[in-house]
């Protein structure tokens, strides 16, 4: 069931779990992360990179999650991630998106400020969550797995400040994670997320959570990570299990449910694995 970030969030900062956020695109990937979600009692963002929004997503992805949420009995936010243009974020609300998030961390502060509040004027009207970024979280670019940019740790005296001024939600911040997959392992800085957490008046957010060490990710829940997103391990994973099925195929025209139905299991494992590691199976 289609369920506000914003009360999701709250939940899980009360009782100390994380939420797992999940990009993913096209029916297969959809099916995958809500059945194995549904049968974990695990609530998820289900998340559209933006950079990722074709000429006819905005019809078919939101149409898609909507008209199978209430079919499910697991919170189910519905999330734009990684926005730049106030026109994408518009119009994924128009089209049903009850959560956005909007990326102005390669801007300064002020500017990152300005234009997440006119998101947060934005998204009221839908009553939509919003979610921003605070500090930088680099690594490799999801299209071209070209190393974008470095990161910029987020600084706890900022965060008062932003969250103030702009009335975001959620914030993500940078502790020393990236997106992509990893070239070397990373090694958050905890006690930054503490004092981080301390100062918030909102729910963390972790980006850059595929190939993080587990561990990792257990301290960061611990000391106030709400929500940690996940993609590059998705598509490994579906990657690793469409080589096996097409190296172990005989049929020249395999049925399509059949391997549809394996890189939904190959998904869904991921799912399982993030959500335990998270804390949230049966919190949802």
């Amino acid at each position: 069931m289609l369920t506000i970030a914003k009360e999701v969030l709250k939940d899980a900062r009360e009782k100390r779990y994380a939420v797992p956020g999940f990009n993913c695109i096209a029916d297969v990937m959809i099916r995958g992360i809500l059945d194995r979600a549904e049968q974990c009692r695990v609530p998820v963002f289900l998340m559209l990179y933006a950079a990722e929004v074709g000429d006819k997503t905005f019809w078919y992805y939101p149409a898609i999650v909507r008209a199978v949420a209430d079919r499910y009995t697991i919170p189910i936010v519905l999330h734009l991630d990684h926005a730049t243009e106030l026109d994408v974020i518009r119009e994924a609300l128009d089209h049903g998106f009850n959560s956005v998030m909007y990326d102005g961390s390669s801007l300064p502060f002020d500017q990152n400020a300005e234009i997440t509040r006119k998101v947060v004027e934005l998204a009221a009207p839908y009553g939509a969550s919003v979610e921003a970024e605070l500090g930088l979280v680099g690594g490799l670019d999801v299209l071209t797995a070209q190393t974008s940019t470095a990161n910029i740790l987020t600084q706890p005296d900022e965060v008062v400040t932003f969250v103030e001024r702009t009335g975001v939600d959620s914030l993500a911040v940078s502790i020393g994670t990236a997106h992509g997959v990893y070239a070397q392992l990373p090694k958050l800085d905890i006690p930054l997320l503490k004092e981080l957490n301390d100062v918030s008046q909102v729910p963390l957010v972790l980006h850059g959570g595929s190939g993080t060490p587990d561990e990792q990710i257990r301290a960061a829940v611990e000391n106030g990570i709400c929500k940690f997103n996940v993609y590059a391990d998705s598509r490994v994973g579906m990657w690793s299990r469409f080589k096996k099925i097409a190296a172990e195929t005989q049929r020249n025209d395999p049925l399509p449910n059949d391997y549809f139905a394996e890189l939904r299991e190959a998904l869904g494992d991921v799912v399982e694995a993030k959500a335990t590691l998270a804390g949230a199976v049966g919190k949802g």
